[in-house]
């Protein structure tokens, strides 16, 4: 038995068996390394995939406020020029008040 060793007679060696018990024990381990690795990375993933939706929105709002901001001038500008209008009609009426009352002997 000796001559062609232990593995002709389909006998293991001792050693093989440890090799063997070894190589699925570190199977077992890159199995549950990978299994951590895809828990980790699938939301990660899920992630950067949110961060690009929510990058294009941020650029979408930006567009939108000067769009806003740009109105608000355009409103503000408005504002001034009626207020001036509504200043200038006041004064005209108060004038024409004034004749008035002065027409009317007050």
């Amino acid at each position: 038995m000796t001559q062609f060793g232990r593995a002709a007679y389909g006998l293991k060696d001792e050693s093989t068996g440890r090799r063997m018990a070894n190589l699925e024990q570190a199977k077992e381990r890159l199995g549950s390394a990978l299994k951590a690795l895809e828990q980790t990375a699938l939301p990660l993933a899920e992630a950067r995939s949110e961060s690009a939706k929510q990058a294009g929105l941020i650029i979408e709002l930006s567009e939108e406020r000067e769009r806003l901001l740009a109105r608000l001038a355009e409103l503000e500008d408005e504002a001034r020029s009626v207020a001036a209008v509504s200043e200038e009609i006041e004064s005209r009426l108060d004038g024409a008040i004034a004749e008035i009352r002065t027409a009317l002997g007050r």
